[in-house]
């Protein structure tokens, strides 16, 4: 019989590992940073029942979408949520109507975009769970629009920091996330995973927010502090001025 045969697999510390013919058979490959494909949205479902008030517009530096319907005459609480679950998507044209769709609800939803916040939270995650490189940018972007949207929405943000920026900080040293290219391919915006920089509009970190944060990304509390301080004073300074 030949040697191989008689080997033993075994799992390391194991009563089993300390036999002679036991082979210690190595950890499993963390699978952390690995993506994870997500199910069809919902998003896409609609879109393809006719159920969403959009279409594809065809035009010489690109494609775009045309809405049905004055888009401030939709209805924030349904559709808002919607197109945020149809981050996930990858495949045109599910992806540019959920993307574009969602600036441009942002662009002129005003006081209606503020109490939508607790429905979009887990269409959030769910995208940056999928630790998809495209995603995750075009996620990063949205929620950069998302706080400059509208008043206070970047403290109403604040009690969700924990669910948001956990996944942010397994790839706070992945230099190739933190450049992202727009659809066109010819604009390269860096995305920082940074609380001040990511939520701009946010209030200084004090207290159980403070604590938040830095359960989720450690960073130190001289640097977070700084980082909203000085983004606030320069918002304060670009206001005085206007």
């Amino acid at each position: 019989m030949s040697r191989r045969k008689t080997e033993l697999n075994a799992e390391g510390f194991t009563v089993k590992a300390t036999l002679k013919n036991a082979v210690v058979v190595g950890p499993r490959a963390s699978r952390v940073f690995h993506e994870c494909p997500a199910k069809p949205s919902t998003f896409r479902k609609y879109y393809e029942r006719e159920e969403l008030p959009i279409a594809v517009k065809h035009e010489n530096r690109g494609n775009s979408i045309a809405w049905k319907v004055d888009v401030e005459t939709l209805d924030y609480h349904h559709y808002l949520p919607l197109f945020f679950d149809g981050l996930t998507e990858t495949a045109f044209p599910y992806e540019l109507f959920a993307r574009q769709g969602i600036h441009d609800m942002l662009d002129r939803g005003g006081p209606k975009i503020l109490p939508v916040i607790p429905q979009l939270i887990m269409p959030i995650r769910n995208a940056l769970n999928t630790r998809n490189h495209q995603v995750m940018c075009t996620t990063m972007k949205v929620l950069q629009h998302l706080v400059m949207s509208a008043d206070k929405v970047g403290e109403a943000l604040v009690p969700y920091f924990r669910q948001i920026l956990t996944v942010f900080n397994l790839f706070k040293n992945n230099r190739s996330t933190e450049s992202c290219f727009s659809p066109s391919g010819r604009q390269n915006t860096h995305l920082i995973f940074s609380p001040g920089l990511l939520f701009p509009r946010s209030p200084p970190p004090t207290g159980d927010i403070y604590q938040t944060i830095t359960s989720c990304r450690n960073p130190s509390a001289i640097t977070i502090r700084d980082e909203w301080e000085k983004r606030r004073a320069k918002r304060e300074m670009e206001e005085d001025i206007a």
